[in-house]
This record gives structure tokens, C-alpha cells and sequence, in this order.
């Protein structure tokens, strides 16, 4: 049985991954450190439904201590790296972590690669690279030399870390550059889930801004869809080094997403506008024609519907 390591597999993205690909008859190896970036007890509510499952196999660990990976005995074919520190902002109050977490923690991947002679890499980049970049749609051949978070150029630098470890050991690694993943288990700390539970409080909600910065969100599922598309990429060629977004082409308003919102939950927000957050880009808006070529890629959900399904979910756990 083809056996893939996943990176960060307790979080958002993570936990949808293991769940597919368990699905999919691979026996999945996850890996997470339950960062306190928000509660052990969501990440761990997350793997719930798969934790118990026949083919998964967890080990709790810190990818930024060297050899923390050295002790685990399954034979691996494929690591998909998703495990990081995210978020923008917190980046600007604390670069050192977010350059150990994402930077250090992915050398040691690649390190682990070499020694274990695993030579498949799916990573997860992000659209954050592009910075404020004038010229649209996002492109992966454009100059992303000009991040404006530490953040984004900790993400940049995992890129150029890994052609340099594919060019000196011919591993063969994907980046994937994702755009504003959003669906049911999304981060406490990001807009939907924030707005969605204040909302449905009656509260106020901070819109940062005019509204009309803009997101390309892209659904879960369809992300999901993409990085198994990129694995069975990666396990089909030899040689690879490639970059690729994966985005929904559909930027949204920040006014269109809040009114959305809204519309969906049957009340009418009450908005707080603030000012512009450093580090926060204008727009993202991504080119995926490059991914539909490559992998096949080819997300299916609407904003709407995504929304939906995100609401229904929401309810389903009394969030408040």
C-alpha cells in the first residue's frame, strides 16, 4: 500500500487531506505539534472522525527540532508538507517563529527526505508570495521577489529551499501556491469563521478597509483535489520541479463576502470599518490555467455554495 506523510494533518487543510486520502486506499502517516496558535482541542476535534481509522498513523512532533522525524519506522513515498505557522499579521509580531516554523521545519523535511530516500515533495506555498503585485491575473512565472510580510517571504524562501535540494539531490517537489482556502473546520482566526460566529451573534464585525480588497477563495475540496492531483502527478514523472496555483480564478469583494454571509445566515451585518492591517495585500486573484494543464486541476465550487456549506457546518457545531 502506497504510504503518504502528511504535514500539519490535525489542521484545516490537513485534516480534509487525511480524510480523502484514507478514502483513497493510502495509508497516511500524520504528523502535528498542536501549535497554540488557536486550541489543541479544535485540531484534535478535527481528526476525530479518522484518528481510529485502520490505515492512519499519528505521531505528535516538532518538525522545527532537527532529527524529530529520525525515530518514525514507516516506509514513506510522498510527503505532502502543509505544516506551518500561518497567518499574516502574527507574522509581523513574531518573525523568528514563523522563519523556524516554516523555513527551519521544512529544511528538516527535505533533510529527512534525503536520509530516508524519499524522493516525492508536495509543499504548500502561498499566494501571500505575490505580494502587492500590480498586474493580474497572478501568474507563477511573475517576480515574487517583493513580500510584504514575513509571512509571505518565509513561504518564498521554502520555495527557492526547495529547488535547491531538488537541484543538488534530484528530489522530485511540487510548490503549491493556495489561495484563501476556506469550508467547514476553517481556522478560528480567519474572516469567515470570525464573521460567520459574530453575525449570528448580532455583534459587530471589523471590516478592514473600504471593502473592496479582494480574495480569490478557493474551497476546500477543491484545494484537497488539487494536492491529490499534484501526488499523482509527482508519483507518474520523475525529475519534477514545478510551482503551480491552486486558486478558484474568482476573486470576492470583502463587501460582496460580508453581504454573502449576511444573505446566507438571513441577518444583516453591522459593520465596524478600520483601517488598512499592515502586511494585508490588496487583492489575490489567481491564473490556474497552468494548474488545469499540468494536474487537471479543476475546482467546482461556487463562493456561494462553499459559504453554505461552511453555515450548515457551523450550525451543525453550536459554535458561538
Amino acid at each position: 500500500m502506497t504510504t503518504i506523510l502528511v504535514t500539519g494533518c490535525a489542521g484545516f487543510i490537513g485534516s480534509h487531506l487525511s480524510e480523502k486520502l484514507l478514502e483513497l486506499n493510502y495509508q497516511v502517516v500524520g504528523v502535528d505539534n498542536f501549535d497554540p496558535f488557536y486550541p489543541a482541542a479544535i485540531k484534535k476535534e478535527n481528526m476525530a472522525g479518522f484518528i481510529q481509522h485502520p490505515n492512519f498513523h499519528f505521531h505528535e512532533l516538532d518538525l522545527r527540532e532537527s532529527g524529530s522525524l529520525d525515530y518514525l519506522n514507516e516506509s514513506v513515498d510522498l510527503i505532502v508538507h502543509l505544516a506551518g505557522k500561518a497567518g499574516v499579521r502574527p507574522s509581523i509580531e513574531d518573525p523568528q517563529a514563523y522563519i523556524d516554523s516554516n523555513i527551519t521545519a521544512t529544511r528538516n523535511i527535505l533533510d529527512f527526505m534525503r536520509t530516508r530516500k524519499i524522493q516525492k515533495l508536495a509543499f504548500a506555498s502561498s499566494s501571500s508570495v505575490y505580494g502587492n503585485c500590480q498586474e493580474v491575473p497572478f501568474t507563477e512565472t511573475m517576480n515574487v521577489d517583493k513580500a510584504i510580510s514575513p509571512y509571505a517571504f518565509t513561504k518564498k524562501s521554502c520555495e527557492v529551499l526547495n529547488h535547491t535540494y531538488h537541484h543538488l539531490y534530484d528530489l522530485d517537489i511540487i510548490n503549491m501556491r493556495f489561495f484563501t482556502v476556506f469550508g467547514p473546520r476553517q481556522r478560528p482566526d480567519l474572516a469567515i469563521r470570525k464573521f460567520v460566529r459574530l453575525i449570528s451573534n448580532q455583534e459587530t464585525i471589523p471590516m478592514f478597509g473600504d471593502g473592496s480588497t479582494a480574495r480569490d477563495y478557493t474551497y476546500v475540496d477543491d484545494t484537497v483535489d488539487g494536492i491529490v492531483k499534484c501526488c499523482n502527478y509527482l508519483f507518474d514523472h520523475e525529475s519534477v520541479f514545478d510551482t503551480i496555483n491552486l486558486g478558484n480564478s474568482y476573486p470576492i469583494l470583502l463587501s460582496t463576502m460580508i453581504e454573502t454571509i449576511g444573505k446566507t445566515l438571513g441577518i444583516s451585518p453591522k459593520i465596524e470599518q478600520l483601517p488598512m492591517q499592515p502586511g494585508d495585500v490588496d487583492q489575490t486573484f489567481a491564473d490556474i490555467s497552468k494548474a488545469k494543464n499540468l494536474i487537471g486541476y479543476n475546482p467546482k465550487t461556487s463562493f456561494e455554495t462553499g459559504i453554505q456549506n461552511f453555515v450548515n457546518w457551523f450550525h451543525q457545531n453550536q459554535e458561538k
